[in-house]
């Protein structure tokens, strides 16, 4: 199949799309959403609650209603059953984290230009806020993220009869609750830098699963694991590094395994000629802006990756996952 045909609207849309993405972040940091949960407002009322600008309030909602996230009738706005569900915050589908992580990204993407020139990520120099804002909406992010496919996944990973699930780079801990919880039999250990303990820990406890599935503070770069595993998980993990630095942490999770134990690779997957699909290309260029020597791989680099590392009998998982995100399972020392 073709590319798409380009017509000067479609470029000029693709070129002020930012437009609506700001306006929808600043709905999410200003927390326009949850302040209109169960009840509607005026603009001058919600301009009180939030102590805001009256004017630049009711510019705001009149877009995001433009943009159907919001209803209007009359001088009254108010959720519609989309934004319910998942713009405000009390709500088990929350994606606002998330939204605050891309917002912070924003900053980087405007000089894309100057990382492409000197091949040098160069996030840090245009981030705004403190870290711990940052690194919430990160991790909470995650957790956005994986709530949405998680229950996907698991139902279509057969873990009968393994027992003891290593989540590597688990971040807060998601994909191994729904892990868990879909087998009652497994227990996990989620490995990630210590800023992430807190996070993971408080995720775990609110699913009650703190007696099956324990945090581990680990540099795994620098690091190895404990071994005793029989599946390992890494989702998201090699995209942050070089093909040198994956082949070190990939034979690390593989010494961690025993015999015969399963490995799954979640990443957003290129195609093997590198130019699409679209999410992991341009995904390729937010790892140019945040990291030293990271990318999206295409499906034929992980594979050779995790045959070197020794896993055999590699297969892509049939999942049809958002942004072109794919899963390659294989068995330590299968053919």
């Amino acid at each position: 199949m073709g590319k798409r045909p380009w017509t000067p609207a479609d470029l000029l849309q693709l070129s002020g799309g930012y437009w609506s993405a700001c306006a929808l972040h600043a709905g999410v940091k200003l927390d326009i959403f949850t302040h209109l949960a169960g009840q509607g407002a005026t603009a001058p009322e919600l301009a009180g609650r939030l102590k805001c600008d009256g004017r630049g309030v009711a510019m705001l909602l009149n877009a995001l209603a433009a943009l159907d996230l919001l209803v209007k009738q009359g001088d009254v706005y108010t959720n519609n059953a989309f934004s319910t569900e998942f713009l405000v915050k009390t709500s088990p589908a929350y994606l606002g984290f998330i939204i605050q992580h891309h917002h912070h990204l924003m900053a980087g993407w405007a000089h894309l230009d100057e990382s492409v020139k000197s091949g040098e990520p160069i996030r840090e120099r245009f981030s705004h806020g403190d870290n711990e804002t940052i690194r919430e909406s990160f991790e909470m992010g995650m957790f956005n993220l994986a709530m949405q496919i998680a229950p996907r996944i698991v139902a279509q990973i057969d873990l009968t009869g393994r027992r003891r699930l290593l989540d590597l780079g688990g971040g807060p801990g998601t994909y191994a609750i729904h892990f868990c919880r879909k087998n009652p039999e497994l227990t996990a250990v989620v490995y990630d830098l210590p800023t992430t303990r807190g996070f993971a820990e408080q995720t775990i406890a609110r699913f009650g699963l703190s007696d099956r599935i324990s945090f581990e503070s680990v540099d795994f770069e620098a690091e190895d694991v404990a071994s005793g595993f029989d599946v390992a998980w890494i989702s998201h993990v090699l995209h942050g590094m070089g093909p040198g630095e994956c082949a070190t942490v990939l034979k690390k999770a593989v010494a961690a395994l025993e015999p015969g134990a399963m490995v799954l690779v979640q990443e957003f997957i290129l195609d093997d000629s590198l130019d699409g699909p679209p999410f992991p290309a341009l995904f390729s260029l937010n790892m140019l802006l945040g990291t030293g020597t990271g990318q999206a791989y295409s499906q034929g680099q992980l594979t050779a990756m995790l045959a070197e590392a020794g896993v055999g009998d590699l297969r892509r998982i049939p999942l049809d996952l958002p942004n072109g995100a794919g899963i390659i399972a294989g068995i330590v020392g299968g053919r």
